[in-house]
């Protein structure tokens, strides 16, 4: 396995990262879906140092604002499992609703939201206190979550109503909804909050909505060399902390785009291992580490060569990735 090094310095602010006293990112935790475990890799070595028996068929990770805790949904014991991340061992386990799958850790540090997926509603967790501040209802499957920049709008796709629900975060309520292509499973706010970013996995594309009209305003289609159409199947999307460069993970098709933001064009794709799922873009902005569902490893992708660099054995089906400390 190739090492690498990392320059640990411009952190992007996004829920799966955390910080320890000198700023470093040192570590990223990985969901493996079908061997219940989450992979621990150092990365100034690029190596995989652990690897913790979780709850069953683990799906979405993050880690709380303050850096404290891995969060981990066990989306078949229909919980969030709140481990340490010096050890893995389990602190708590949080009431998530049914099936959880993606969550996102609220800005101010203070609830958690999770997807139920059977329940087709969304859970706030209370952090401090352990138990469900509200919940609301949403569409069928809800799966994709996240909170606008600003902290005024909480988004959940519905994979079976192919739209995306929005919550506002004043009075618990859902006051609009956005129709999108087939099965949108995850969404993204650009770091500017002004447009919100949905991966359509069967519709294969990504579509770019404008926050303030809540309105589809562009739709990006993908052509990676050597997949056919079908397998262009879009998740998980970040960007870059300068808000220049999206990264998505095009599942079944092996690869992933860099996707321009401001114009919307596909600067390029990258070979990865086999059905990436999700990702994290590294401190820095120069790197990616993907997880690959299907070969049981991560990419690390060097994104101003567009090439991987380095591939990491994970467990049995690598879904999603956080980075801590």
């Amino acid at each position: 396995m190739k090492t690498f090094a990392l320059a640990l310095c411009a952190l992007y602010a996004a829920p799966s990262h955390a910080q320890d006293a000198d700023g470093a990112v040192t570590r990223a935790y990985v969901s493996n879906e079908r061997s219940s475990t989450v992979t621990v890799v150092d990365l100034a070595s690029g190596k995989a140092v652990a690897q913790w028996p979780v709850g069953k068929r683990p799906r979405g990770i993050t880690m709380t604002r303050d850096g404290k805790y891995v969060l981990v949904c066990a989306s078949a014991d229909n919980a969030v499992e709140v481990r340490d991340p010096a050890t893995g061992a389990l602190v708590a386990t949080l009431p998530s609703g049914a099936d959880p799958e993606q969550f996102f850790a609220s800005h101010d540090g203070k609830l958690l939201y999770a997807a139920n997926e059977d329940d087709g509603a969304v859970t706030a967790i209370d952090l401090s206190a352990r138990k469900v501040a509200w919940q609301v209802t949403v569409g069928k499957e809800p799966e994709g979550v996240a909170e606008s920049p600003d902290g005024e709008w909480l988004l959940v796709t519905s994979e079976e109503d192919n739209s995306v629900a929005w919550i506002d975060l004043a009075t618990h309520t859902v006051t609009g909804e956005t129709e999108t292509e087939a099965r949108p499973r995850h969404v993204e706010f650009t770091p500017d909050g002004k447009q919100v970013w949905i991966a359509a996995e069967v519709g294969g594309v990504v579509q770019v909505a404008d926050v303030a009209s809540k309105e589809v305003v562009k739709t990006i289609r993908f052509a990676p060399p050597g997949a056919p159409d079908y397998k262009v199947m879009p998740c998980g999307i970040r960007f870059t902390a300068d808000g220049k460069t999206a990264v998505v993970a095009l599942g079944r098709a092996d690869s992933v785009a860099l996707v321009d933001v401001a114009s919307g064009e596909v600067r390029g794709y990258v070979k990865v291992g086999a059905r990436p799922w999700h990702l994290a873009i590294l401190p820095g902005g120069g790197s990616a580490l993907v997880a690959n569902g299907a070969s049981d490893d991560l990419s690390l992708v060097d994104l101003a060569a567009m090439k991987v660099t380095a591939t990491i054995p994970a467990g049995e089906g690598p879904w999603g990735v956080a980075l801590g400390r």
